[in-house]
């Protein structure tokens, strides 16, 4: 089949990290193996950072060796410094997302270090991954947080979201990930500064990483499909948070994004009715915590009648 959109489902990580009850590793497992079986590609499944920091991924390196058991599934890990990353490539990720912090204030809190510490923690990761031979080295991203705005520092200076991704491409990144880490983008916004970006790091691919907040978390999705990208974060039933974005809430609900792209003719791979039957598991292991999303209210029924409708009208 092919693709017009990829997306990765961050919900293992992005979805657990804010989540005080330890959601079993049997299940996280079931969560990763259910998804990959809906169609879904890329997958990161966990962060590593000390334990002791956030409980919910000291099964880190466990997660990780069952999700690669999984035929064609891409396993990526977040680190936010080198000495995680070397326990991710240890562990046998296949991507190895970094996270720097546009806002000072937000790196501060978010890892202890400043903005042009971060970048060259970068570097160290590159070079240890240059040292392993060609056939296991995991892809890069640099992902850029609270690019549209910082729930500490409020406004964020898009001349230093352009400086940070060039630093990161060209410290060797294979692709830039952009994060609305609060939620608070809009879709003027994301296309004036995927724009910018875009002009500057040389033709490297991009991403977006988007929360809902204030309920635009789709709309700067079709905004970024207008600039050109074709990779997009989310997470099953919304789950997701930063622990250091005060007011932020969940990712982009990765089955309301599945039906967006789909309806507008955009192929995601993804079987949008077992991808809702997904949901199932997080409720299992983790009752107490609320799912969001719109889409799993009308189908399978509606869903198959308007694909349908799409298909008969593209036709």
């Amino acid at each position: 089949m092919s693709i017009d959109v990829d997306i990765c489902e961050v919900g293992p990580r992005d979805g657990l990290q804010i989540i005080h009850t330890f959601m079993p590793t049997a299940a996280k497992s079931a969560w990763i193996a259910a998804e990959a079986a809906a169609g879904v590609r890329e997958i990161e499944v966990a962060s590593f950072v000390p334990p002791k920091l956030i409980p919910q991924f000291a099964d880190a390196g466990e997660v990780v060796g069952t999700a690669r058991t999984i035929p064609g599934l891409a396993v990526a890990a977040l680190v936010p410094n080198h000495k995680g990353a070397v326990r991710a490539i240890e562990a046998g990720v296949h991507k190895l997302s970094f996270t720097l912090s546009v806002s000072e204030s937000h790196s501060q809190a978010n890892v202890r270090k400043s903005r042009d510490e971060q970048v060259a923690e970068f570097r160290a990761i590159v070079a240890s991954v240059r040292d392993l031979p060609a056939d296991q080295r995991p892809m890069l991203s640099g992902g850029l947080s609270t690019v549209f705005g910082c729930s500490i520092e409020g406004q964020v200076s898009e001349a230093d979201v352009v400086r940070y991704a060039v630093a990161l491409a060209e410290a060797g990144a294979d692709d830039i990930s952009l994060a609305d880490t609060s939620g608070v983008g809009d879709p003027a916004q994301v296309r004036r500064i995927v724009r910018a970006v875009q002009q500057e790091i040389g033709g490297k691919p991009l991403a977006l990483h988007l929360h809902n907040t204030m309920g635009l978390g789709l709309a700067n999705v079709v905004a970024g499909l207008e600039e050109g990208i074709r990779a997009f974060d989310s997470s099953l039933g919304g789950l997701g948070g930063c622990p250091y974005a005060p007011g932020a809430t969940g990712n982009i609900v990765t089955e309301d994004l599945v039906f967006l792209l789909e309806s507008m003719g955009l192929s995601t791979g993804i079987d949008l009715d077992r991808l809702i039957h997904v949901r199932d598991v997080i409720a299992a292991a983790l009752p107490d915590e609320p799912l969001y999303g719109h889409v799993q209210h009308g189908l399978p029924k509606r869903w198959h009648q308007l694909r349908g409708g799409f298909n008969a009208a593209a036709a």
